[in-house]
């Protein structure tokens, strides 16, 4: 199978951050933005960025941007097809996505999503985590583990499958992935969540101290 090529998803609004590109914001010495591609580019064969608007603002990163091409704010998966499209011109067969505002995630993402996949039709995969005492469930899977739904494997091969997805008006993200025989992969967090993401001015106090304590 070929290397995986990496796609960061940074198409969200951060309207609880005032709007704008939380992911410019510095934790120490770089942005959260760089400490996720630090972390992304030694596990994939490429990465690109999926934001929209004006891509210049992203010129001084040397990546290539990848706009959303459906209509309105219709969520990760958006940033997923974007991501799917640009990976099929390189002859690539799957992406692993990776959040913008996520600087701590796992440097072994990739090869669990890929052994989360073995023996599947599809490589496809969602990162997961335990559910935590008090934790919300929104994101709940039927097994008892909290999905997150901007990590994972997914193939190229259903890039137009998830296009009629889209235009049919889905946008949540385990509704269109639980059809096609999506799996799991699990993550611990002792030593704290993998997947803490920078949401409020107050999660950036926390992860300023996360890195001053690395």
């Amino acid at each position: 199978m070929k290397q995986p090529l990496g796609v960061i998803l940074a198409g969200g609004q951060a309207t609880r951050m005032g709007g704008g590109d939380k992911g410019r914001l510095k934790l120490g010495e770089r942005s959260i933005l760089q400490h996720v591609i630090d972390r992304l580019e030694p596990q994939v064969a490429e990465v690109a960025l999926n934001a929209n608007g004006d891509a210049a603002r992203f010129a001084d990163l040397g990546l290539p941007v990848v706009a959303d091409d459906v209509d309105g704010f219709a969520g990760p998966l958006a940033g997923v097809l974007a991501g799917l499209d640009w990976a099929a011109e390189r002859g690539a067969e799957t992406i692993v996505t990776a959040a913008a505002d996520t600087p701590f995630f796992p440097c072994d993402l990739v090869p669990r999503l890929l052994l989360a996949t073995e023996g599947t039709t599809h490589r496809l995969a969602l990162a997961a985590t335990p559910r935590g005492e008090g934790e919300e469930t929104k994101s709940m899977s039927r097994s008892g583990l909290i999905r997150h739904p901007t990590f994972g494997i997914w193939p190229v091969a259903l890039r137009d499958d998830l296009r009629r997805a889209l235009d049919g008006g889905l946008r949540k993200v385990v509704l269109w992935t639980d059809p096609h025989d999506g799996r799991l992969a699990e993550f611990s967090t002792e030593g704290g969540d993998p997947f803490f993401n920078v949401n409020t001015a107050d999660d950036l106090s926390k992860a300023r101290q996360m890195v001053g304590a690395e």
